[in-house]
């Protein structure tokens, strides 16, 4: 990967960050799926949105994977601003998770499925945008590269993890349209994919 030629410096605030807030993350993932309780009962799943997944997790690995060159001084002003910018970062991708797993319930799901008893959940950050989490998890690839000092794989890895989100929405959206018709066709006029009024 290009980001095995040149790492940029980083310190170690960020890198602090990023060893708790990993695990938080996936320990919130993990918690999400316990709580889906008997969601798979009648599920309609979609097999395409895995590959979304794992294109996804090549834009991860395109920003998370190589060298680092530790070189900024703990207490220096450029090493604490990039402990703060990836805390702030990972803070929207906490917030984004948390608040749109807990509008989903026992809707939520990894891989794109609809079960008999689904809900069209529009409230929460739902209400801002139809896939708040593509849109936090954005901000978790730009705290690595920015935590890791890998700038240069977010060549890679934003096309990655763009084309993945895409291949997911396509899954969940057509889903969706089957199971609730003109009622999600309403939601989707009313608000944007990513970006609230934007995108």
């Amino acid at each position: 990967m290009i980001e095995l030629i040149d790492p940029q410096p980083v310190g170690l605030p960020g890198l602090g960050v990023m060893a708790l807030a990993v695990p938080g993350f996936f320990l919130m993932l993990a918690l999400a799926r316990r709580n889906m309780g008997g969601g798979e009962a009648g599920a309609t799943r979609s097999g395409l949105s895995v590959l979304g997944i794992a294109i996804q997790t090549l834009g991860f690995l395109a920003v998370g994977i190589g060298p680092l060159r530790v070189a900024l001084a703990t207490r220096s002003t450029p090493a604490i601003a990039e402990g703060a910018a990836t805390l702030l970062l990972m803070a929207v991708t906490y917030v984004a998770f948390l608040s749109a797993s807990r509008a989903m319930g026992r809707n939520w799901s990894l891989v794109a499925r609809t079960r008999e008893d689904h809900e069209l959940v529009t409230s929460g950050p739902f209400s801002l945008v139809r896939h708040p989490i593509y849109s936090g998890l954005f901000f978790f690839l730009l705290a690595m590269a920015l935590a890791f000092g890998h700038w240069r794989g977010l060549v890679l890895g934003v096309p990655l993890y763009w084309i993945g989100a895409w291949l997911r929405v396509i899954e969940e959206e057509r889903l969706l349209r089957a199971r609730f018709g003109a009622a999600y066709d309403a939601y989707a006029r009313r608000v944007k994919r990513f970006v609230p009024g934007l995108l």
